[in-house]
């Protein structure tokens, strides 16, 4: 009784968090989609201060200076949005991969308040930014992660035999992993072909290339999480919703894949 209970919850969360996405996406003005991103990044700012042990005032305080920062970002001029993005990309193409190399400890505050503002800020900027070009451009990057990490369940639980990061997180296979490549790379020639754009075979292969990019970075962004939360000792990030966990149980994945995905988009279409 108490797992179908725990299952309920979990669906009924995921199905009212997935209206109220898709409500705020489409129908929010742009200064409340802002402001929603903001609340965002506080909320998973606290989370990652509370992964990262920050005392009590430290978190809130983290909390607030994050919002405030992604305040000036967002107001600032448009030209400084591709730094943060590379910031981005070069945290999750070099320092994160290396971080799971080594699994070593969690950084202390200062490393460790730096690091969140690489992987919080970056993403929250690209929320606004590609929501901006267009609420079905920002969607079909979301969907990408939900597409890889459905596939990857499904492949896994059918053909998974081999761990993917035993240490990191148990339940992954090279299988479901795989299943979630082929699934992505299909999501991508769906998009390249029926998108709004006129797509020859040269755009065709950036596209899916592009998408399997950003496979291989929603793979990076879930274990980094996991990676932190199991050397917290923690099963989540936070409680704030009810089935889920945290905030950053919910978006790690996507941590990694929209600052990457902006880029991407600025490059397709410049």
């Amino acid at each position: 009784m108490s797992s179908l209970s725990g299952t309920s919850l979990r669906v009924a969360t995921g199905a009212g968090l997935l209206a109220a996405v898709l409500l705020a996406l489409y129908a929010a003005p742009p200064p409340l989609w802002t402001a929603l991103v903001l609340l965002f990044l506080a909320a998973a700012a606290w989370e990652w201060a509370r992964l990262l042990a920050f005392g009590p005032l430290l978190r809130h305080l983290y909390a607030g200076a994050t919002a405030l920062v992604g305040v000036l970002l967002a107001t600032g001029p448009a030209p400084a949005l591709p730094h943060a993005y590379v910031a981005a990309a070069a945290f999750w193409a070099v320092l994160a991969p290396l971080w799971l190399a080594r699994l070593g400890a969690l950084p202390g505050p200062g490393l460790g308040w730096l690091a969140g503002w690489v992987v919080l800020l970056p993403a929250g900027l690209a929320l606004v930014y590609l929501r901006g070009e267009s609420p079905h451009l920002l969607l079909a990057f979301i969907a990408l992660t939900a597409i890889a990490d459905s596939a990857a369940y499904f492949a896994g639980r059918a053909f998974g035999r081999r761990k993917l990061a035993p240490r990191i997180s148990p339940g992954k296979t090279r299988e479901g992993a795989l299943g979630a490549a082929a699934a992505v790379a299909a999501y991508g020639l769906l998009l390249a072909l029926f998108g709004p754009w006129a797509c020859d075979l040269g755009c065709i292969v950036q596209v899916v290339a592009g998408c399997l990019i950003l496979f291989v970075l929603s793979v990076e962004g879930d274990l980094l999480e996991s990676w932190i939360k199991r050397r917290a000792g923690v099963k989540d990030s936070g409680a704030i919703l009810p089935g889920h966990g945290g905030v950053l149980d919910r978006v790690d994945s996507h941590l990694a894949v929209l600052p990457v995905a902006a880029l991407l988009w600025m490059w397709l279409r410049s």
